[in-house]
């Protein structure tokens, strides 16, 4: 079989094949006319969902910040985010909500992961990049690991945060943040 790149950067056989045997392990026939094409549809798909692995944050944040003689709170609601669970590989989705106040500069606006580390990893992003006063992020997602196996419940919301600087200092701050998050 032929060795290709694997997009977290080591090598690894092509998933195709794999995904095959997967199919073939589920009782289904891979060769049926209708699954033929569904490993490589599959490989495509992974290596699509997971693209987040071959990107630099950096290089794209480079080009986005901007100074600017700004100090008043800025909020970017409802951003949708897709990812995927890294202990059943089954998406996860929602909104994220970010605050920061800046220091004089600003921001123009996929790997498998869990969502309290995500939540962290986009605060730290943002305070690393443009070293604000505060930031603060919420998650609010819905699960498919928790939606379609174990519980089933079609409904439950999680909720996650992380703030930083002044938004963890300064209750107002973040009572401010959370409030302009309930009133729309």
């Amino acid at each position: 079989m032929s060795r290709k790149n694997n997009p977290a950067g080591g090598k690894a056989d092509g998933l195709a094949g794999h995904y095959r045997e997967i199919i073939s392990l589920l009782g289904e026939d891979p060769e049926r006319a209708e699954l033929l094409k569904t490993p490589d549809r599959m490989e495509k798909a992974m290596l699509h969902l997971t693209s987040g692995y071959r990107e630099d944050l950096d290089a794209i944040l480079k080009g986005s910040i901007f100074d600017e003689k700004i100090n008043d709170m800025v909020i970017v609601k409802d951003i949708e985010f897709y990812s995927l669970c890294e202990h059943h590989l089954l998406p996860f989705f929602g909104k994220c909500h970010v605050a920061y106040i800046p220091d004089n500069k600003i921001i123009g606006l996929s790997r498998m992961q869990v969502q309290e580390r995500l939540t962290h990893q986009i605060a730290v992003t943002i305070q690393k990049a443009l070293q604000p006063v505060g930031v603060g992020v919420v998650i609010e997602a819905k699960h498919m690991c928790v939606m379609m196996r174990g519980v089933e419940n079609q409904n439950s919301v999680f909720s996650t945060s992380c703030m930083l600087g002044a938004f963890k200092k300064n209750p107002p701050t973040r009572a401010e943040f959370l409030s302009l998050l309930k009133n729309g």
